[in-house]
């Protein structure tokens, strides 16, 4: 076991060889979908935060059991009543 082994020569590259290593299109393409997931899960996360501090904004005025019985005012029973 050298100490003259340990040498980082990979530190010593040169232009022409890290331009070498450009990213294909299927990498890059990668990466960007990778990016675009990680902004939408950003998004999703932020949104959830608001829904988690105030829960009653995004609900709607009216309710589900309103709209049951509107629609049960037209049902064939409520004619024969």
């Amino acid at each position: 076991m050298s100490s003259t082994y340990c040498g980082n020569s990979s530190a010593k590259m040169s232009v022409n060889e890290v331009s070498s290593f450009s990213l294909t299109l299927e990498q890059k393409t990668g990466f960007a979908f990778v990016g675009i997931l990680c902004i939408f899960l950003g998004l999703l996360i932020i949104r959830c935060f608001k829904i988690l501090l105030d829960p009653y904004s995004s609900m709607p005025s009216s309710t589900w059991e309103d709209e049951v019985e509107e629609f049960d005012k037209g049902t064939f029973e409520y004619a024969l009543a």
